[in-house]
């Protein structure tokens, strides 16, 4: 009697697992047509049954037609998160944003976020920038801090550049703005002019996101930098015009030293030459060319 117990709860458990009949009835009870038999070649494909069906579910509760049990089947044997997806395109048509599947589909795969692609659409997302420094064309240096309200693009979410390349972009265009600005007294009367030429760049070409606005929350006065470089660069002019000067006395020292040794060698051909003035006169008289005579008074 046991052994047919044993053998009775066994074959109930793989019955239910290859046989969803809960999964199924739920899925009935909930308006969504599948065929049981079809539940039980998801088995076969390895595919979850509940995985399936609890999404779709979901989304024909939400009044999303366009859901078919196939097309998340191959999202789910793709390696794709169903349930965000369905999610997403829920979402979306409470929202009205126009999203199909396969959109949504291609996006999970390319591993963003389309949930929260989702909602940054429907809630708008704020970022805040790192102090940005740049120089007014009077010289000093201006700090400024931005907040940046970025909404996703659904179309370029797959192959556009994230939030790390705005973040660059919206950089570049700040200290390109504040170099342009003719003192620093011009941004503090008026920061918008820096979120102004950031925004009027079109930063946003190429990356996910459509930025909706710049806006400057903080500003900081810095460095007087051009004084700096000024005072810098005299120091550098100072040092090339000492170099030049000891070049110049060491060239002195040489020649003098050179001069002084000349004099010392015309100072021995002179000894050298007296020297040999008895010698030629001695030789002379020797040889009868050179006469002394004597006066006798």
């Amino acid at each position: 009697m046991g052994y047919i117990l044993f053998f009775g709860f066994c074959a109930f458990c793989i019955f239910a697992y290859y046989f969803p009949v809960t999964l199924y009835m739920e899925a009935v009870s909930n308006g969504v047509n599948i065929g049981f038999f079809h539940l039980l070649t998801m088995r076969f494909k390895r595919v979850d049954p509940a995985s399936v069906v609890r999404p779709l579910v979901m989304g024909r509760q939400a009044g999303v037609e366009h859901l078919h049990e196939r097309d998340l089947e191959a999202h789910y044997l793709a390696g794709g998160n169903i349930h965000r997806v369905v999610r997403a395109l829920v979402e979306s048509h409470k929202a009205n944003i126009e999203l199909n599947f396969r959109t949504a589909a291609a996006i999970d795969l390319a591993g963003r976020d389309v949930l929260e692609a989702v909602s940054m659409m429907i809630n708008p997302k704020v970022i805040q920038t790192q102090p940005i420094s740049g120089m007014s064309k009077d010289g000093i240096q201006v700090t400024a801090t931005c907040r940046i309200t970025l909404k996703a693009n659904i179309k370029n979410l797959v192959g556009g550049a994230g939030e790390s390349t705005v973040l660059a972009r919206v950089g570049e265009g700040v200290v390109t703005a504040i170099g342009c600005a003719p003192s620093h007294k011009k941004v503090l009367e008026n920061p918008s002019i820096i979120s102004q030429t950031v925004l009027s760049r079109g930063l946003d070409s190429g990356t996910a996101f459509d930025i909706l606005s710049i806006d400057v929350m903080d500003v900081d006065i810095g460095r007087n930098i051009g004084a700096q470089l000024q005072k810098d660069q005299a120091e550098a002019d100072k040092q090339i015009a000492q170099a030049r000067a000891e070049q110049r006395r060491t060239e002195a020292v040489a020649a003098e030293e050179e001069m002084k040794a000349r004099v010392e060698e015309m100072r021995a051909k002179v000894v050298e030459a007296e020297a040999r003035v008895p010698r030629a006169l001695a030789e002379s008289m020797r040889q009868g060319r050179f006469k002394v005579s004597a006066t006798h008074s």
